[in-house]
């Protein structure tokens, strides 16, 4: 039987990204000056928050969240997991070519209106 954390109430659980040790244009990082990361993957959803459709966030989806209310949780030596409030995440990062069930126009439909 294998362990795992489930979030209560309005909360999710999130695997911290890893801090970036090089900027955008190469440049390396010295160890003690690290850029906050605070975005990271959705490990689970309690049941509240998937059954509420104002909070259309789902497992595995990659989020932006304010760390202020995080609880670590010292569950998986090497990742860093977080218990989040719904409420402290601003963002979700999505790739989909359609928004709300309509599709992006292409370049040749917007020439065209």
């Amino acid at each position: 039987m294998a362990d795992y954390v489930e979030p209560l109430g309005m909360r999710i659980l999130i695997r911290k990204d890893e801090a970036r040790q090089k900027t955008r244009g190469g440049i390396v990082l010295p160890d003690n000056s690290e850029i906050p990361t605070i975005t990271g993957r959705v490990v689970e959803v309690s049941v509240q928050v998937d059954r509420n459709e104002d909070f259309p966030i789902r497992k595995y989806d990659k989020v932006l969240f304010h760390p202020r209310n995080a609880i670590p949780v010292d569950f998986e030596g090497n990742n860093l997991l977080f218990v989040v409030p719904i409420e402290d995440v601003v963002a979700i990062f999505r790739r989909e070519t359609t928004r709300k069930g309509r599709s992006r126009p292409t370049e040749s439909e917007e020439e065209s209106e």
